[in-house]
Order: C-alpha cells, then sequence, then structure tokens
C-alpha cells in the first residue's frame, strides 16, 4: 500500500530537486548569458550586413584585425557548405539539450558556459532560418578576421570561449552539479 502523502512519481521527485532556488538562479544566468551574447550577435550582424556588405575590407589594426563581410552556409571554418540543414537540425538538438541540462546545475562556470554555448548556437540558428535561400538552409553572416585564421562573428567567439570555460572545467574536476 502506498501513502496518501506519497504520490509523486519518480521523475516528478527528481524535478523538484533540481529546482531549488540555487538551480533556478543559475538557470536565470544560464538564459542571462545567452540573451547577452544573442543580443550582441544580432546587433553586429545587423551593423556588418549595412555597413559592409558589398564593400572593401576595413582595417581596425594593419593585418591583425579587420572586418570583411561573408556569408557563410557551412559550419566552423566554412566547412560542409552543402550542409546546412543538417547543421540547422544539430543547432536545434544542442538548444534543447542545454536548456535540459541548465535546469539542473549547481555551477556558475557551466552556467555561464552553458549559456554561451547556447547564445551562440541560437545566434547562428537565427542566421540560418531567417537568410536567403530559406527556412534552415540560410547562410550566416561572418565579419571578423584575424590573421590566418577563418572569418567568424561573436556568436562564433561565445561557442569558443564556452568550449574554453568548459574543458577548463572538466579539467578542474568540476562537474555540473558544481563538485569538485
Amino acid at each position: 500500500m502506498t501513502d496518501a502523502h506519497d504520490t509523486a512519481t519518480p521523475e516528478q521527485s527528481e524535478q523538484s530537486e533540481v529546482r531549488s532556488p540555487r538551480s533556478r538562479r543559475l538557470l536565470l544566468v544560464t538564459l542571462g548569458v545567452a540573451l547577452l551574447v544573442v543580443v550582441l550577435d544580432r546587433v553586429t550582424k545587423i551593423w556588418a550586413v549595412a555597413n559592409l556588405r558589398g564593400r572593401p575590407p576595413i582595417e581596425l589594426a594593419g593585418e591583425w584585425l579587420r572586418l570583411i563581410y561573408v556569408e557563410n552556409t557551412g559550419a566552423a571554418f566554412s566547412l560542409g557548405a552543402g550542409f546546412t540543414i543538417i547543421f540547422t537540425a544539430i543547432a536545434l538538438v544542442v538548444i534543447v539539450v542545454i536548456i535540459r541540462t541548465a535546469s539542473k546545475l549547481g555551477s556558475v562556470g557551466w552556467a555561464v558556459a552553458l549559456g554561451g554555448l547556447l547564445g551562440g548556437a541560437l545566434g547562428n540558428l537565427i542566421d540560418r532560418l531567417t537568410r536567403e535561400p530559406g527556412v534552415g538552409r540560410g547562410y550566416v553572416v561572418d565579419f571578423i578576421q584575424l590573421p590566418h585564421w577563418p572569418v567568424f562573428n561573436v556568436a562564433d567567439m561565445s561557442i569558443v570561449g564556452s568550449a574554453i570555460l568548459m574543458v577548463a572545467l572538466a579539467m578542474r574536476g568540476t562537474d555540473l552539479g558544481g563538485r569538485a
């Protein structure tokens, strides 16, 4: 027999455990970082389209930093140009996994890292969904170039920075729950 007070399923008990005030705050950190990245990415891409498309590159620091407009139909480093729809699907899966994981975090570092990854994935996904030639097949606007490096954008910087932070957290032994 079961007690009338013990009607929660294991899944409900697990959900109530992970939604502690700390977990909710860390979820807000994750979403806040993601929102910041998306806004910065969108604003800079709008600027790049308006000021760089069809114009010569802008040299900011000689050969060390220049702004140049590129329509990237591939992934990082413009690889896989014919697989835009696959990258769109992968981005959607990554976003869902991050959101589900973020609700269970116990580490500020992981919240920031996943927020940066989420914001970067969303920033580039917005391009793929809204730019030509159509939904899920659009190009990503890239515009920042360093010497001997592919052209990239703010979303890409956030993804790479987040990956570096994740490696550092893993090397320190900090798990998603914040335990070292």
